[in-house]
């Protein structure tokens, strides 16, 4: 396998040089333990395969293809000192500054520089302790589930608001259009209303002429037979009266 150094990915993890993944990999003896080799070394080889197996379950190789090669980069095993702990608050300062992340409330940009200092963090602690850094990733998955379900609950609340808006809205539709029929037809009975009224007061003068032609007409007779009446009786008296 080669090695060359290529400038990782825009992340605060810190990982090794990448490595050219060979197709047909050379077959190499097992290692052997080498004559007059303590056990201390060995035992210090394995604690530290171990600890690289860990931080491999952890924090994943990457993988990539370019130019038809296949590439791997692992995380670093290096034990880290204080100046990196500062290097790191550092970097992640400036990434805050440089990608333009909110400060407060919800910001993509801002949990992705964060979880990636928490992936360092956890690295850093595996090699001094697993145990610790296994505690870490466990923290780290139940927050990262946590986060899931509140992610989860906002897009539903976002969805039901948004039923429930374009439910009033369809609501508020059908009750101005039951408004504008309610109106059409408070104008068609208002017009009938209109006309009836103009009826009644024709048919009401009417009945009043016809009332006052019936009066005079019966005040007429009155007078005719009054008239007549008067005749007679003169008459009668001057038929019943003596003629001195």
């Amino acid at each position: 396998m080669a090695e060359r150094i290529i400038p990782s990915e825009d992340t605060l993890v810190k990982y090794e040089n990448p490595v050219l993944v060979t197709t047909h990999p050379e077959k190499r003896p097992p290692i052997s333990p080498t004559p007059g080799t303590s056990c201390v070394t060995q035992l210090t080889a394995e604690i530290r395969k171990e600890t690289e197996e860990i931080l491999n379950a952890i924090l994943p190789p990457r993988e990539w293809e370019e130019e038809g090669q296949i590439w791997t980069q692992q995380v670093s095993s290096t034990p880290a000192t204080r100046l990196d702990v500062m290097n790191l608050q550092e970097n992640l300062d400036t990434k805050l500054q440089q990608r333009q992340a909110r400060e407060t409330g919800i910001c993509p940009v801002r949990r992705q520089l964060y979880t990636q200092c928490f992936d360092e963090l956890i690295r850093q602690v595996t090699i001094n302790c697993a145990e610790r850094g296994l505690l870490l990733l466990r923290i780290r998955d139940e927050l990262n589930m946590t986060m899931e379900a509140y992610q989860t609950l906002y897009c539903s609340s976002i969805a039901f608001g948004m039923r429930k808006a374009l439910q009033s809205e369809q609501g508020k539709t059908d009750l101005l259009e039951q408004v504008a029929e309610l109106e059409g037809e408070k104008s068609v009975l208002e017009k009938q209303s209109a006309e009836l009224k103009q009826k009644t007061e024709q048919l009401e003068r009417r009945a009043a002429e016809l009332r006052a032609a019936e009066e005079k007409k019966h005040q007429e007779e009155i007078e005719a037979l009054r008239k007549t009446n008067m005749q007679l009786k003169a008459q009668l008296e001057g038929i019943i009266t003596p003629k001195k």
